[in-house]
């Protein structure tokens, strides 16, 4: 009897080999714990206190959301920084589109980490009047920076706000100054002579120029320039060094056709090139000068004040804005005199005296 052969076919299902874990069981674990539920007020503000970059940023976006509810909580937030702010030093940084404002940061933030500061970069983005979006590129044009441990960038946008600034920059500052930043910059969208809103809420403000914008006629014209507490003539290399130290003469000109300011300071003109990191310790200095006259003759704490009230004024406005636009009733009023002025049965002054009796009587 012939004897059966146990031979397998090759066809023939093999037992499965047990594979190993691709996916490490403890890191599953570790992310599950971190997606607790959403955090009180109270642990926002005691993780802001810390530190903790991811309260940080949450607590802005509730800050910056238009969200009744957030709104409260955002406010709460505030109140509890609020104690552990105002201990750093504010600057603004402005200029024309393509005069190099992220390239300076960048270099400037780079600066002042390697001198022990913490920076907090608030970067407003413009809005599209369009669209309504916007692009919030700066981490990725400061690709450096963004990386320095010292350093905390939030981009925001401009909205419908004007003057340069995001519409809650202000409080946002306040946060961050509570998270423990020392130096706050706060770069602007750049729109020119009209960017006067950040003003209101720095310490110093800098303007970077670059040489051939204009003659001296330029230079003192009302607005900006004369605002500027310092005016620093960027991409000063190269060829270009030669005009920029021409410009350097004419803005000290110009600046000196203005009246003293009441901070009893005379604005310095600097050469500087981002690029190249030149000139940038001369900002700095300036900045140090400026802060330290400032706070010896007591003009640094009464602009903070006078700060102060011009945004109790500012959020006043802001409310009244946002409670008369919310209301159902002003809604479905606004929306019946849109109709009527496009019948051209109305006028746009007398639709808009009609829906302003109309809320002082709700």
């Amino acid at each position: 009897m012939t004897k059966k052969t146990t031979h397998k076919k090759a066809l023939q299902e093999q037992a499965g080999v047990s594979q190993p874990e691709t996916i490490n069981q403890n890191i599953i674990a570790a992310i599950k714990n971190r997606r607790e539920t959403k955090p009180t007020t109270q642990q926002l503000i005691d993780r802001i206190l810390e530190g903790n970059m991811t309260a940080l940023s949450r607590a802005i976006t509730l800050i910056e959301s238009t969200n009744k509810t957030h709104s409260l909580q955002a406010h709460d937030i505030i109140k509890g920084c609020l104690p552990h702010a105002n201990k750093s030093i504010r600057i603004g940084i402005t200029g024309v589109p393509g005069v190099g404002k992220s390239t300076f940061i960048e270099s400037f933030g780079t600066f002042l980490s390697k001198s022990g500061k913490k920076i907090a970069v608030l970067a407003i983005d413009p809005s599209s009047s369009i669209t309504k979006g916007s692009i919030l590129g700066d981490k990725t044009r400061m690709e450096d920076l963004v990386k320095d441990t010292n350093v905390y960038i939030r981009p925001s946008p401009s909205g419908e706000s004007l003057g340069g600034v995001a519409r809650k920059t202000r409080e946002t500052i306040i946060l961050c100054e509570a998270a423990g930043f020392d130096t706050i910059l706060i770069e602007t969208v750049g729109v020119g002579q009209s960017e006067t809103a950040v003003h209101s809420m720095v310490d110093f403000f800098l303007l970077l120029k670059l040489a051939g914008a204009g003659d001296e006629l330029q230079g003192i014209k009302r607005g900006i320039i004369e605002m500027a507490d310092s005016i620093a003539i960027n991409k000063a290399d190269g060829d270009n060094l030669k005009a920029a130290k021409i410009a350097k003469v004419e803005f000290n000109r110009a600046l000196h056709l203005y009246p003293e300011k009441d901070s009893a300071w005379q604005p310095k003109v600097v050469l500087c090139s981002a690029l190249h990191n030149e000139g940038i310790d001369t900002v700095w200095e300036t900045i140090n000068t400026y802060v330290n006259q400032t706070q010896s003759n007591g003009y640094f704490e009464k602009r903070r004040q006078e700060q102060n009230k011009f945004w109790l004024i500012e959020t006043i406005k802001d409310h009244l804005h946002a409670d008369f636009f919310n209301n159902d009733v002003i809604k479905k009023a606004l929306k019946l005199q849109l109709g009527l002025i496009e019948a051209q049965k109305t006028t746009p002054f007398a639709a808009a005296d009609y829906l302003l009796h109309l809320k002082t009587d709700l």
